[in-house]
């Protein structure tokens, strides 16, 4: 099976082989989980956990999909006219989950992985000039710069995560993000707003705060309740309940926190409860509660498997506790 999957690809640009992969033969989830396999390099770990599995889920979905193809007879052809657009939804997800995966490792001793990000982004390049015209790819590359802009603040030197709003923004790529707003703004006459053209303007409103004061927090807020229709994810509910704490008040914020738990579960969720217990304690340490801050902060600790991320989280407790007492 040279020709099909499982080997030689050495010299198939990676754009061509995202588009490879995700064969209409397959759902769009086994294209995707195949395709950040073969074409991402991601460990079946990393793609069970950006799509809220378990590991023997997700290598037995990924073994069926290579089963698939070959009771098929796939053989590995370029797509036609006909069946590209329907690709297209899962090669815009694939480069979006490899981008994340390594704009934010989910385990390890590095927060970030360069290398993953540079290999979603250079194929959603060439995606966007094959479909200039798409205001989704449009979307998916500006937030791809204007996430990536912020790449060398995230970390100091002393492998401490930095938060967004403590980040040295003369670090900021300021390249990437006038060229993640040109993007933007060249699709602003567009009808269709999808998902990451919404997440780009978000982007955007942070990349040209001049500093964390500055920032346009109702601006914010508004695209993640739309965000939050087209793709009701709880990492979705836990940003929008970010924006609103910093646009009307923390508050606000912890009753809409425990009415998304309420009516969603996402403190249940396993796979979400870290972020969750995260996002609380940072509003519990706004409102002044620092021994309840600290509590989940120790609590958000214990669900981690990112070294970087763990130090920040202990750090952070630590904080509160010293401000609770």
């Amino acid at each position: 099976m040279a020709d099909r999957l499982g080997g030689g690809f050495g010299s198939v640009p990676p754009f061509t082989l995202v588009l490879l992969c995700c064969h209409p033969v397959l759902s769009t989830t086994s294209q995707v989980a195949l395709t950040l396999r073969a074409v991402g390099g991601l460990t079946t770990v990393e793609i069970a956990r950006a799509y809220g599995t378990t590991e023997a889920t997700m290598g037995t979905r990924i073994s069926r999909a290579k089963q698939r193809l070959a009771r098929e007879g796939v053989r590995f052809a370029p797509p036609t006219d006909a069946d590209r657009d329907d690709r297209m939804a899962a090669v815009t997800q694939v480069l979006y989950l490899i981008f994340n995966e390594g704009h934010t490792a989910g385990a390890g001793d590095d927060l970030v992985r360069v290398d993953l990000s540079r290999e979603a982004i250079r194929p959603t390049r060439m995606l966007h000039a094959l479909r200039p015209d798409d205001a989704e790819v449009t979307g998916l590359l500006a937030l791809m710069l204007l996430t990536g802009s912020r790449r060398a603040a995230r970390v100091g030197d002393d492998d401490v995560l930095v938060p967004l709003d403590e980040q040295d923004r003369t670090l900021w790529d300021r390249g990437l993000i006038r060229e993640g707003t040109g993007l933007i703004e060249a699709a602003r006459d567009r009808r269709e707003v999808g998902p990451y053209r919404l997440q780009a303007a978000i982007a955007a409103v942070h990349a040209t705060a001049g500093a964390p004061e500055e920032t346009d927090w109702p601006r914010i807020a508004t695209p993640y309740l739309w965000l939050e229709r087209l793709a009701p994810t709880a990492p979705v509910r836990l940003s929008r309940v970010v924006a609103v704490a910093r646009a009307y008040g923390r508050h606000r914020g912890l009753a809409l926190l425990d009415d998304l738990n309420r009516r969603h579960g996402v403190d249940r969720d396993p796979l979400t409860r870290r972020r969750q217990l995260a996002v609380r304690a940072h509003l519990l340490e706004m409102t002044g509660d620092g021994e309840a801050a600290a509590d989940a902060y120790r609590r958000a600790v214990d669900l981690t498997a990112d070294r970087v991320e763990e130090r920040y989280l202990r750090d952070r407790a630590r904080r509160a506790e010293i401000t609770g007492r």
